[in-house]
């Protein structure tokens, strides 16, 4: 077969340029520090760097939410810490106020402090956040959510609870709504609320009551009767049907027991005097606070009306435990959501430097391996270049 010059110069020059391309290659490989420089490089590999660094985005959105949650929870946290305390002192007050040495200047001075941890407890309540958003206000973050007028408080938020993803199937919830929080302590004692009639006239009070698993749930009236002083004093228990479920005689001091609850009293009834039991029911903190103080305001004037005071006080300091027990299960709640947010930061940490090593080995560069096949294509390219210059001297003209 019978080989041209041009076609040697040819097939020389093909091999230089792809020596050289090699070279280039190589040395832009060693410059930027990747395996490959375009997917077509290597398309296997440029699929998993793609899902790798999505991921490790995701990731990375995760642990940004992971943030913002872990500060929404601890000023949840701290925010709730404040009310724990503020109850406490009107618990305090409250106690200091049912003793029989107070006069009615001092207790009037009592519902003063009181009142105040009411407005404290309200300016709480309309806590914002860094961002100038309301914390219990629900969905509704740009609109106070408590109002405060005349002794009462009026909520204009809603009930939704605000959810952060921190991980892949993890949502936490970072917000509770002033609704959850405020609104929804417990009457009575948790179980069973207690209520002496309004009308009562004589001076009983109730000293405290309980409920065992036997309890019924319904709406229990006990009236006393004593037609005339002398008569005898009995009581009638009936339930929401008007059906009779206890009677009998009472005499001062007896507790009254009934379809599993026990009542305590001291003082008397007068005749018609009731107390109404019923189930407890959802309860505002701030209404029990307003009720202490007000009954606190009012004057002793005669047994009665310092029977009614000391009912208001035994039933605002149940409430007031309830309120207490209320608001460290929320606070509990969002520690335990903290901790579950930490753990899930930690795990994404470990995924995350999972996929940083998975990256590494389909994109990053073996140094080692690159600038020795850089040295053996530099001295490829100029074997190839000497070859080439040895041919163009090739011709019988440099013979003659």
């Amino acid at each position: 077969m019978r080989i041209s010059t041009q076609q040697i110069f040819n097939t020389s020059l093909d091999t230089m340029l792809e020596q050289q391309a090699k070279l280039v290659r190589s040395q832009e490989q060693v410059g930027t520090g990747l395996k490959f420089l375009a997917p077509s490089d290597d398309p296997g590999a440029a699929v998993r760097v793609a899902d790798i660094e999505s991921n490790r985005s995701l990731l990375a959105q995760f642990q940004e939410n992971s943030t913002a949650a872990e500060s929404q929870l601890a000023l949840t946290e701290s925010v709730l810490d404040k009310v724990d305390n503020s109850l406490q002192r009107v618990r305090e007050l409250t106690i200091q106020s049912a003793n029989a040495t107070n006069s009615d200047q001092s207790r009037a001075a009592i519902a003063v402090e009181v009142r105040e941890r009411l407005s404290e407890l309200v300016a709480m309540a309309n806590t914002r956040d860094a961002a100038g958003e309301y914390i219990f206000a629900g969905s509704a973050v740009s609109s106070q959510p408590f109002t405060e007028a005349g002794g009462s408080v009026s909520y204009s938020g809603d009930q939704t609870q605000r959810e952060l993803q921190v991980g892949e199937g993890m949502r936490v919830a970072v917000r509770n709504s002033g609704a959850e929080v405020f609104l929804s302590s417990r009457s009575g004692n948790g179980q069973v609320a207690v209520q002496v009639g309004a009308g009562n006239a004589g001076n009983l009070v109730v000293n405290g009551f309980d409920a065992d698993g036997s309890f019924v749930p319904d709406t229990y009236s006990l009236a006393f009767s004593q037609p005339t002083p002398g008569d005898p004093i009995t009581y009638t228990v009936t339930d929401s049907s008007a059906g009779v479920v206890a009677t009998g005689p009472w005499t001062e001091g007896d507790p009254i027991q009934f379809a599993g609850v026990q009542l305590n009293f001291v003082g008397l009834p007068a005749d018609g005097d009731t107390v109404q039991v019923q189930p407890s029911t959802r309860r505002d903190i701030f209404a029990v606070v307003e009720s202490l103080a007000a009954a606190l305001e009012v004057p002793r004037t005669d047994a009665r009306s310092g029977a009614v005071q000391q009912n208001a006080i035994n039933t605002g300091l149940d409430e007031l435990d309830q309120a207490l027990q209320h608001v460290n299960d929320v606070r509990a709640s969002a520690g335990a959501r903290l901790n579950i947010v930490d753990s899930q930061r930690a795990i994404n940490a470990d995924f995350d430097f999972q996929l940083e090593t998975a990256l590494s080995e389909n994109r990053d560069l073996d140094y080692t391996e690159a600038i020795s096949r850089f040295n053996t294509q530099l001295v490829a390219l100029q074997a190839a270049q000497q070859t080439y210059v040895r041919t163009q001297s090739l011709n019988l003209f440099s013979l003659l």
